[in-house]
């Protein structure tokens, strides 16, 4: 993909340097703890410099994910010595995940701030970007007519791959799990595995949980999703329907419960009540992948990777709000190269252009000039929602 654009990006900056100006753009390095992503890869600020912007990147920005700042000011960026500096500079602050606490006052009005933000889980960010009207486009919810999230994608399945390794880890005794080997062995019973959402993260989910040997059972409410499970499995893989009866059967069962409902920009629905919880096995493991938006279980709450799970009545629940950052390098070059064609429409063309033309973009827009634009957010926190046009946006 880089490669393609590299190739139509030189016609586009020929039409930048016809237009005049250029727009400044800042990669801050990630401050949630133990995030080790970055948002842009050298190759990318090769193709925003070719097209005629500024990139302003953070002092050690990259080095988590194996990146030096040498490797960037090589392809042109300019490394700034602060965080501060590199808010201050920026048209369009372009970052992994949502700015922290320490990071609000650095915002400022007209701004545009392009990452992952988890609106519908996060009432207070959400206030800050109203109050500073700052412009925010969120990876999660650029959303194609037919459903499809380009961005969300790649680190959804990340995830959903990642969620059964970490699961199978802390099956191990060690960890306070059942002491159980996911595939078994000749003579001995394998894993039950159980997975609440068919979507991207429970089908990548299933693919390793089934490579590993585990019982997998896979549970949604869309018919076509479960037929599409069933046949790329070849029907080793059980499907049920996600009705409260079957919930409750497969949660006795299970020895690791892979949670992963996604409802575009909104909370994450609480399908699993405490008292669920307590009809698993002890010993038992819950990943819940949808922890970022605010969780699927009752019993969940944000955990970070350095200590990423607790004990909720003898279950190991593992609820780490920024799973890919576990693998930075795997998740930084996958993340770029799906969330930079967008930077560069919206840094070529201008935010209302680049919506005039891309609607899954348009989508991507939650707050503008201090108004809610996206209804699930509006929804989930119980704000206003104001519906916006292309034509609404400078």
């Amino acid at each position: 993909m880089l490669k393609y654009l590299f190739n139509s990006v030189l016609f586009l900056k020929r039409i930048k340097d016809r237009l005049g100006g250029n727009m400044k753009i800042g990669i801050p390095r990630e401050i949630k703890r133990l995030e080790n992503r970055v948002a842009l890869i050298p190759d990318g600020v090769r193709l925003l410099r070719d097209a005629g912007h500024e990139i302003y990147i953070e002092k050690g920005a990259g080095l988590g994910a194996g990146f030096k700042d040498e490797d960037y000011t090589k392809e042109g960026a300019i490394i700034a010595g602060s965080h501060k500096e590199v808010f201050e500079v920026s048209d369009m602050v372009y970052k992994v995940k949502e700015p922290l606490p320490e990071e609000y006052g650095l915002l400022k009005e007209g701004q545009i701030l392009y990452a992952f933000l988890h609106l519908a889980a996060a009432g207070e960010l959400t206030r800050v970007l109203l109050e500073k009207k700052v412009t925010s486009v969120a990876f999660e919810t650029v959303q194609f007519d037919n459903g499809h999230l380009p961005l969300l994608e790649p680190m959804s399945e990340v995830a959903g791959r990642l969620s059964v390794q970490e699961g199978a880890k802390y099956l191990e005794s060690t960890y306070g799990g059942r002491g159980l080997l996911l595939g078994g062995v000749p003579g001995v019973s394998r894993a039950e595995v159980m997975i609440l959402g068919a979507g991207t993260v429970g089908y990548n989910a299933a693919k390793i949980a089934y490579g590993m040997g585990a019982r997998v059972c896979i549970l949604d409410i869309d018919k076509e999703r479960l037929k599409f499970i069933d046949d790329k499995f070849e029907s080793g893989v059980e499907t049920l329907y996600a009705a409260p009866y079957n919930i409750e059967r497969c949660l006795k069962k299970a020895d690791l419960l892979i949670a992963a409902v996604l409802v575009p920009g909104r909370s994450a629905p609480k399908l699993i009540k405490e008292e669920h919880v307590s009809l698993m096995k002890k010993g038992a493991v819950i990943v819940d992948v949808a922890i970022d938006q605010g969780g699927c279980l009752e019993t969940s709450r944000p955990t970070y990777h350095d200590n990423p799970v607790f004990i909720f009545n003898g279950v190991v629940h593992y609820c780490v709000t920024n799973m890919p950052g576990a693998v930075p390098l795997t998740s930084t070059v996958a993340l770029a190269e799906a969330t930079l064609p967008y930077a560069l429409k919206i840094a070529n063309e201008g935010l209302g252009a680049a919506v005039a033309e891309d609607r899954a973009l348009l989508r991507g827009i939650n707050t503008y000039r201090g108004k809610i634009t996206h209804p699930g957010v509006a929804q989930s926190l119980g704000l206003p929602f104001r519906t916006i046009s292309p034509g609404d946006i400078d």
